[in-house]
């Protein structure tokens, strides 16, 4: 492929990803206007769990579809129902109909993130394609970060309808681009087999699950019908899941693949570190305003080093994986969020603002040490027709570790409270018990492999394979 062609592509791919994680976000700082505009405030939660869900149960499957019916194709279709998604979210008259466009726009923004990172994969070679995968990871967080100052200022000063409406002329510029450098290659004639029985069985073990998960952090309880009641469905829909997948002749997650150490080490690791930190990361402000005393932008301003610690260790650590190897860069960086989470839990009433943003920064240099390098270290262990599935699986586990990290910590505090605890105290046990996940997580990392990426560059350059981890 010639360098413009990937330029356009690139360009593309990365806006759909500022897109994707800019809406994750921007609509917090909307929210207020919205619920004045619509009513709806006891359900109005399900805007931001309803785009989770939709966008976390769908990355899988958008993943493996991309393997068998090519990234052109499948991409555009997550963003066409992006874009569609954003638009009706525009015009909701009300709380359900919003609910429901949302989950909409969650269900093509599960393509977006997923497939640019695949695409990439492709598009380079691996010295590249590390650096590559670092400056989207940069684009994602820069957009997360962004999204509630845009959501804050479109809220102000148009409407909170341009929250959704932003998307569009944007999108149509990712589409364009996209259309214009990216072809499918051309298949070897057979026709795709779609695993609908896997499929239906993960949807709704995945969506059971995350209903459950979601239901219990909200309630603060793991108990009661509403919370077992769909724990139990994704029990059984995932046993039956794993029994079909065994036989399918194109499964929907090959499970073959987590015979590859490199894809269990990332899919483990990038669970327990996204239970620890995005499970956490909701607490700080919490902490920040009502222990602290800081007000809402003094404590939104503590997160702001987060993400550029985040940023800057992604791409930093993508080049690191080429010279000094896979595990020591992983490990450095589960080590660095570890000590992040034995700061937090020293966190006191007599908190600066100057040490909490230390702290955060020293969170978010360990997150960007740990995700990057894993994903390149994953799309170099697996053989390309595999890359899409690979690489959603390794974005879901990270998604669903923090869904499900957000709940349980979310329950820890609630049972400290009944027991006649301080806030302060309460929180405290939020961040002991992402310390002892953290800890868990640095184990887990050793199942990296001790390989050089620097020595698949060679391989490559020789023609050989690149399969690492195996």
């Amino acid at each position: 492929m010639n360098e413009p062609r990937r330029r356009l592509i690139v360009a593309g791919v990365m806006l759909s990803i500022f897109l994707a994680a800019m809406e994750s976000t921007v609509v917090a700082t909307a929210m207020p206007r919205v619920v004045a505009s619509l009513g709806g405030i006891e359900i109005y939660s399900w805007v931001f769990s309803g785009f989770l869900l939709t966008s976390t149960v769908t990355m899988p499957v958008w993943g493996r579809l991309s393997d068998l019916f090519g990234r052109r194709r499948v991409v555009l279709t997550g963003l066409t129902l992006f874009l569609t998604g954003s638009a009706l979210s525009g015009l909701a008259q009300d709380m359900v109909q919003l609910i429901a466009f949302r989950m909409l726009q969650g269900l093509g923004a599960g393509s977006l993130m997923t497939l640019g990172m695949t695409i990439i994969g492709e598009l380079f070679a691996l010295e590249r394609r590390a650096k590559m995968q670092g400056y989207l990871s940069g684009v994602w967080g820069v957009a997360s970060l962004a999204g509630p100052l845009i959501g804050g200022l479109l809220t102000d000063h148009a409407s909170w309808r341009w929250v959704f409406y932003i998307n569009l002329p944007f999108g149509a510029v990712a589409m364009a681009l996209i259309s214009a450098g990216l072809t499918d290659q051309p298949r070897n004639g057979r026709r795709p087999v779609i695993d609908y029985t896997g499929l239906a069985l993960f949807t709704t073990g995945v969506t059971g699950l995350l209903v459950g998960v979601l239901e219990a952090g909200r309630v603060t309880r793991w108990s009661g019908l509403d919370v077992v009641g769909p724990l139990a469905l994704a029990a059984v829909a995932l046993v039956a899941f794993l029994a079909v997948e065994r036989r399918a002749i194109e499964p929907i997650v090959p499970l073959r693949l987590f015979g590859v150490r490199m894809v269990l080490a990332a899919a483990v690791t990038g669970f327990l570190a996204g239970m620890a930190m995005f499970g956490a990361i909701s607490f700080v402000p919490l902490f920040l305003q009502a222990v602290s005393g800081m007000s809402a932008t003094a404590a939104g301003v503590v997160l702001i080093p987060f993400v550029l610690g985040w940023v800057a260790m992604s791409i930093a650590g993508a080049r690191l994986v080429l010279r000094i190897g896979y595990r020591i860069v992983v490990t450095t960086g589960m080590v660095c969020l570890t000590l992040a989470f034995l700061l937090l839990s020293r966190w006191s009433v007599s908190l600066t603002q100057g040490a909490a943003m230390r702290d955060a920064l020293l969170g978010g240099v360990g997150m960007g040490l740990t995700m990057v390098p894993m994903l390149i270290a994953v799309q170099s262990a697996v053989a390309r027709p595999d890359l899409g599935s690979a690489t959603s699986m390794i974005q879901f586990f990270r998604t669903l570790g923090g869904a499900i990290g957000l709940s349980v910590m979310g329950t820890v505090m609630a049972w400290r409270l009944s027991t006649g605890l301080s806030q302060a105290e309460a929180l405290h046990g939020v961040f002991v018990t992402g310390l002892l996940i953290c800890l868990i997580a640095v184990l887990s990392a050793w199942l990296v492999p001790t390989g050089r990426a620097q020595d698949l560059v060679r391989a490559e350059a020789r023609g050989e394979p690149t399969r690492v981890g195996g």
